[in-house]
């Protein structure tokens, strides 16, 4: 469960440690791929399965989201 702490005009929502093996289906949903990619961002390793349901939307997502995280 979450760490949720409630300040004045905002909330403070911190999140409980994510196993670093997460593996995600995509459901060959190009939003749940490029959605959940981004807990990448947090430091969280994780296996996007099926990346080519993007190739509908954006085919170059992941070459561009690899600018972003440097890998």
């Amino acid at each position: 469960m979450p760490l949720i702490t409630y300040v004045k005009d905002f909330l403070k929502i911190t999140p409980k440690k994510l196993n670093p093996n997460i593996s995600i289906d995509t459901y060959d949903d190009h939003r749940m791929a490029m959605s959940f990619s981004l807990v990448a961002l947090g430091g969280v390793p994780v296996r996007i399965n099926d990346p080519g349901c993007v190739a509908k939307t954006f085919p170059r997502f992941f070459d561009e989201f690899k600018k972003i995280t440097g890998e």
